[in-house]
This record gives structure tokens, sequence and C-alpha cells, in this order.
């Protein structure tokens, strides 16, 4: 595996590193991220999970690339006790599973834990873009997990999404519902769309000079990843002072790490690859991160429990999911989160894992009478 990663990698940026415009690839993530995880007390495996060169039965290749190569995931899986319910979390859009480092060790002394990079971002493959429209970009996330999944041979799993990954979750779960026991929707993107629930700020703000560029370069799916990319080998730098201002400034009892460098080339490395899903905002959002298909209008096909943990100060908010709970036939929590935003697993760890715990006490204690909601926490 490791070789067919090296040829994916040698492809892209064929230079030596130190002459490269954008010096990163593959390998270099893979290397920062077993640095970075050396802090994690937890032991864990790490692996390559071949999910094939496209969709089953599909007549096109991954996102139609014209490589024959299978594809891989990146997968890491947490020690756990014997019997333990399956924890498999995934990452937002521009992070990768090692965005979740505060929380391995906690979740998984109740949970076999599984954390996966989405194909596309972090160290997992990262095939030409082509899709063209909602559907085929819902489908290329859906089918890859779902590929992932029968290579894992899983089934009965609690699925942790976050942010962008909450939407493909809940549509994954809708597709495939007879797999996941429980969805944790954390922060998740996607429940409303422009046309009805916009704010009034952000109508006056598009009707700006301002918002029209930003609203152009939306459409032209110009990323901030493209930024680092540009700023070819001065970035690094940057990407350190943005990690140290982001990430080390939440002190909840949590240390980040004795290195905090490991932590910035780790998430230099995931930002700095060659770009592949991260162009697939235009086709799922309009500008706003409002949803084109929105999850709101499914709530009446939900078929799995469902609870929804969101910041005090996400910016995401949660009235999309109060709307939805309403049409739901299946139990559905909405639990905040206080002295948290958008990476409440980043900023109230503790608080959070409560959270957690609470959705998925059926699984842990079933036999206990756990149903109060720990302190702290607001259920609405």
């Amino acid at each position: 595996m490791a070789s067919t990663r090296t040829a994916e990698a040698k492809r892209w940026y064929f230079w030596p590193s130190v002459l490269q415009w954008v010096p990163t690839s593959i390998d270099h993530i893979i290397t920062a991220e077993n640095a970075f995880f050396s802090y994690i007390r937890t032991p864990y495996t790490q692996e390559q999970v071949n999910i094939g060169s496209g969709p089953p039965g599909s007549k096109v290749r991954w996102f139609r690339s014209v490589s024959n190569e299978p594809r891989f995931i990146n997968t890491v899986t947490f020690d756990s006790k014997e019997g333990s319910p399956t924890l498999v979390m995934v990452h937002g859009y521009g992070a990768s599973q090692g965005f979740f480092f505060r929380n391995f060790d906690a979740l998984a002394k109740p949970f076999k834990v599984i954390a996966i990079d989405q194909l596309d971002w972090g160290g997992s493959s990262r095939p030409d873009f082509t899709c063209r429209s909602t559907e085929e970009t819902e489908n290329w996330f859906i089918d890859s997990f779902e590929e992932w999944r029968k290579a894992k041979n899983l089934s009965n799993f609690i699925l942790l999404g976050h942010s962008f990954e909450g939407y493909v979750a809940a549509k994954y779960a809708l597709k495939h519902p007879e797999h996941v026991q429980q969805l944790i929707l954390v922060g998740p993107a996607g429940f409303t769309s422009d046309t009805e629930h916009m704010p009034e700020r952000m109508t006056q703000f598009r009707a700006t000079w301002k918002g029209a560029v930003l609203n152009h370069l939306w459409e032209s799916n110009f990323t901030p990843m493209e930024v680092i990319r540009g700023l070819g080998p001065w970035d690094p730098d940057l990407v350190r002072r943005y990690t140290n201002a982001r990430f080390t400034s939440y002190s909840n009892g949590d240390d980040l790490t004795e290195d905090s460098r490991l932590l910035s080339d780790y998430v230099y490395h995931t930002l700095a690859e060659k770009p592949s899903g991260e162009l697939c905002l235009k086709y799922i959002f309009s500008f706003g991160a409002f949803a084109k298909s929105p999850l709101l209008y499914r709530a009446p096909d939900w078929k799995v429990p469902t609870a929804f943990i969101n910041g005090h100060q996400d910016w995401m908010n949660y009235q999309g999911a109060q709307q939805a709970r309403k049409n739901m036939k299946v139990p559905c929590e909405i639990i905040r989160v206080p002295q948290a935003g958008h990476f409440v697993f980043l900023e109230n760890t503790v608080a959070f894992h409560s959270a957690v715990l609470y959705a998925c006490r059926r699984f842990i204690s079933p036999q206990k009478d756990n149903d109060s909601l720990p302190e702290g926490l607001v259920s609405v």
C-alpha cells in the first residue's frame, strides 16, 4: 500500500521536496500524522483501506479519473475493550481526522473508535474532481464511504460527522440506514436553503460589491486552500501562526501538545496537498453555506435515531434541526454545549465528551437509569 501512495504522490509532485513550490505529498501527510499522534496515549493502528477505483457497477471511475489505480481511505482504529460499541468519526470540510486529537483518548474508553480521512482529504487518495451536479457530488461522498464500510466489514455502528460531514453522514444514513445505529451530527451544515432561511444581513451583504466578489469566487471554486498553495514554501509559517492562534487558545484542562510544531506541520500538509474534494462546495451549497438539497426536506424519511451537538456560539445554528425534528419519526435530541463554537470538540472537550456519552447512553449502559442530562449541557 505504501508503494501505491508513493507512486500517486510522485505523479503530482515529481520534484524533490526542497525544490517544490508546494512542498508536500500524501507521504508527507502520513509522516506528519504519525509524529503528531505520538502524543495520543491510546494504542492505535493506521491503515490505507482500499476502496477500489470507482463506484460499484459504475462505468466511470472515481471522479472520472483516467487512472485505474485503486483509491485508499486513511483510517486509524484505537484499541478498545471487547464488545465496545463502534464509533466512526469523520471530520468536516478542509479538515482531517487529526482534528479530533483531543477526543481520541477519552472516547476510546467506552467505544471502539475508528476515525477516517474522507476520500480527497488528509492522508486519503485525491482523485481529480469532475463532478458537475449536486447529486453526483453527494453520491461521490456517500458511495466512497459505503465502499470503505464494506472493506472494513462494519455494521451497526454509531456515525459521528462534523460540519460538512454532518451533512454527508445524514445523507449516508438516509441511503443506508441498516448500518447505522445512531447518528451524531456535530454542528452540521445543510439543513436549510437560502431561499427560505437566509438572514437579512446575508441578503444585504450579497448586494454589496464585496458580497458579489466573494460569491464569484465561491462559484469559481476558489478555496482557502488555494491561498495556501499559492504562497508555496512561505506558507508553513503562516499555517503555524494560524494553528497556534486557533488551537492553543483553549485550555480547559487539555494541553495541546508538548510541541505545537507537530500540529502545524500536520495541518499544513493536509491543507496544501493536491486539490480534490474541496472543490465540492458550490455543488452542495450556495454562497453562505445554504444547502441546495436541504436536509430539512428529508426529515420525514429519517430512519436513524439522531443527536445534534452544537456549541452555544456555533455559527451553524440549531434552528434547522429543531424544524426538522417536528417531522422526524425517530428519536431526536438537540444538545447545546456552553463555552464552545463550531469546533466544539476542541473548545470544550469535557462537555463534548459528556454530550456524546449521553447521546449514546443506551449503547453504553443500557441497564442503568441515565436519562438525566449532564450538568452544564442544555437540551432544546
